[in-house]
């Protein structure tokens, strides 16, 4: 047989019946299902009538299955990739398989489907055209946009530490599942919230929050960028490196290297 395709495929991040055709098409055509939780996409499987080997891929097999799963893809077959919702390999496992596949010259393909984070950015209220996803972070003092259930409380008190508790957010749990609930707010009214609603902190929770208006650098932090520049660079270059990272134009920065520095009295 000529070499096989490992495909990353998308899942329902709740909601059964957000699985596509082309997600389900290429489930029935897979020799072999690598999955993050195996009951969990067995569970899928049977909800759309396919049977398919099953083979265990989580953060701690992922780097014990790689060659298995390139040897099986070699050797002619087709291997699907699910997590147990959304798209393998965000905040999920499945990168190691990617990025050996490429390496070894396997065929890789994707079948897009449901995010969690699109869909409550979609809902939040808040400004799309732009934004940043930060996924799981380590559980201590920081921002995170993925988190799990029983620690929203202390996740909103450190962003209110941090960004301020005016700032505008929204709190999306159990997205397309029937429990969906959607809280807007700032981050103070977010957490007062937390406090009196039993359900707030249940099920998968998506946090979305807005940013910040950029501030220009004023002329006191361009001449200090300057002063720790000038020793390493010639004047011109100093300036252009800092127009660059302030956003400030050259000739302007430039400037500010002639003009005499007054004194507060």
């Amino acid at each position: 047989m000529g070499p096989g395709r490992i495909d990353f495929v998308a899942t329902p991040i709740g909601n059964l019946s957000d699985l596509s055709p082309r997600a389900r098409d290429a489930l029935a055509g897979a020799d072999l299902i690598a999955a993050e939780d195996t009951r969990h996409t067995a569970a899928l499987l049977r909800h759309i009538g396919v049977q398919k080997p099953l083979l265990s891929l989580h953060e701690h097999s992922e780097t014990g299955r790689v060659q298995e799963l390139l040897a099986r893809a070699r050797g002619g077959a087709l291997v699907a990739v699910v997590s147990d919702a959304g798209m393998p390999l965000v905040s999920d496992p499945g990168y190691l398989l990617l990025r050996a596949a490429l390496d070894g010259g396997v065929a890789v393909g994707a079948v897009p489907g449901p995010s969690a984070a699109l869909l409550a950015l979609t809902l939040s209220g808040l400004p799309v055209d732009r934004f940043c996803f930060e996924g799981f972070l380590p559980t201590r003092s920081a921002m995170v946009f993925f988190e799990a259930p029983h620690r929203i409380v202390e996740t909103l008190e450190d962003m209110m530490a941090v960004l301020g508790s005016e700032r505008d957010a929204a709190v999306a749990r159990e997205l397309t599942k029937v429990h969906e609930s959607i809280y807007r707010g700032t981050l103070r009214q977010l957490r007062q919230l937390a406090g009196n609603e039993a359900n707030f902190s249940r099920g998968e929770i998506t946090l979305v929050v807005a940013g910040t208006v950029a501030v220009a650098p004023d002329d006191a932090f361009v001449r200090r960028a300057l002063e720790l520049l000038a020793g390493e660079l010639p004047p011109a270059r100093a300036a252009a490196v800092v127009a660059q990272l302030t956003g400030r134009h050259k000739a302007e920065v430039y400037a500010l290297l002639h003009q005499p520095v007054i004194e507060a009295t």
